[in-house]
């Protein structure tokens, strides 16, 4: 694989590839006489397996993108499998699925019952990992900005239109505020990052619940538009007097400012890893796993934070890609999960870690489980 930057990895989204080698397959002795299944030599994930395709193909999400790069070059090294990720955005992550022109799909959002009905095919939504969306800004001197649910919401509704606004001010005791007008950058492609932040718009603001609403791509009544996270990063950086929303890796590789928020219990807390994880304790997990944990209620919790997921049919024709997805899925909510927070995300919360596991086990090809019991 070339070497290049991270970012680059992720504008190209290029594919990881490696010859995958032979496994010995062993009789399962519960299956019929004569029949063979995916063993111990393919589950637990330990290295290649021969039941297993060699080559998937997804596409989505861009805010797990950082650590799906990486979780797909140790995915290779240790059992030889391509994985073609794409990241153009979770609106395209659905539509791809949807028209079943890719094997699984990225989404930070979970799909909605009409979304569900149009894909003609049962869908399995699973959490892979947890991060944060976050006010970017790029104001020159101040280092630290602190925004209320009625500031952020007023400047996204366009009702608040210079840096110092009475109700910025108000935030901020103590600190001086440039009289410049805000650009305010939004998200042009369909977005999970959006969906995330209009969700935790519209559970602060009823106006914005009214006149705007939730979804990953909607009609923002003022800014600029720009193309994936790194698009917005990009513009926040090289824009005066800008704000934007991302997930919080790619202001921290674009070395911008991101702002404390106040959240449901009325503290001002940091975007820190430890504050996503607690946005999710607690919560009950409805049978499909879709669950929004924005404006957590926990005096610690990060209020826009969200878990992102994989989107697999329930059912795989090709019961070798099968195999070769749930073995995938599997590695990266347990081993990959070690990367998760030196690239900027929270690891599973255990409870989030069992729910996972039992979709992944519940994948079939032709009916029948693509993992075995063991």
């Amino acid at each position: 694989m070339k070497t290049r930057s991270l970012f680059a990895i992720l504008i190209a989204a290029g594919t990881l590839a490696a010859a995958c080698g032979g496994a010995a397959v062993i009789p399962n002795p519960t299956t019929s006489a004569g029949a063979t299944a995916a063993t111990s030599a393919c589950f637990p994930v330990r290295g290649k397996c021969a039941e297993e395709a060699t080559n998937l193909t997804g596409s989505g999400a861009t805010f797990p993108a950082v650590i799906y790069t990486k979780w797909i070059d140790e995915y290779n090294k240790l059992t030889g499998v391509q994985i073609n990720y794409q990241a153009i955005g979770s609106g395209g992550g659905i539509k791809a699925i949807t028209e079943k022109s890719v094997d699984f799909a990225g989404s930070d959002v979970a799909m909605t019952d009409q979304q569900l009905s149009d894909a003609r095919a049962a869908l399995f939504h699973i959490p892979m990992v947890m991060g944060a969306v976050v006010p970017t800004y790029n104001i020159a001197g101040l280092a630290k900005l602190q925004l209320t649910p009625e500031t952020l919401s007023g400047i996204y509704l366009g009702t608040i239109r210079t840096w110092n606004d009475a109700k910025i001010a108000a935030d901020n005791p103590g600190v001086t505020l440039p009289g410049a007008s805000i650009t305010v950058v939004f998200r042009s492609d369909g977005s999970g990052t959006t969906g995330v932040f209009t969700d935790y718009l519209s559970k602060i603001s009823a106006e914005w619940k009214s006149k705007v609403g939730s979804a990953t791509s909607v009609n923002f009544p003022i800014g600029i538009g720009a193309k994936g996270n790194d698009g917005v990063a990009g513009a926040v950086k090289s824009t005066p007097n800008s704000i934007g929303y991302v997930e919080l890796i790619y202001a921290l590789q674009q070395k911008l400012g991101t702002a404390t928020m106040r959240n449901a219990a009325g503290k001002f807390v940091e975007p820190t890893l430890d504050a996503v994880t607690v946005s999710a304790a607690g919560v009950t997990y409805p049978a499909d796993l879709r669950i929004s944990v924005t404006n957590a209620p926990d005096p610690a919790a990060w209020p826009i934070s969200t878990f992102t997921y994989v989107l697999t049919f329930a059912d795989v024709g090709d019961k070798a890609k099968g195999l070769a997805m749930a073995r995938y899925f599997w590695w990266a909510t347990h081993d990959g999960q070690q990367y998760a927070k030196d690239l900027g995300y929270a690891p599973l919360p255990k409870d989030a870690q069992t729910k996972a596991e039992e979709k992944i086990r519940l994948i079939t090809s032709g009916g029948q489980p693509v993992l075995p019991k063991s």
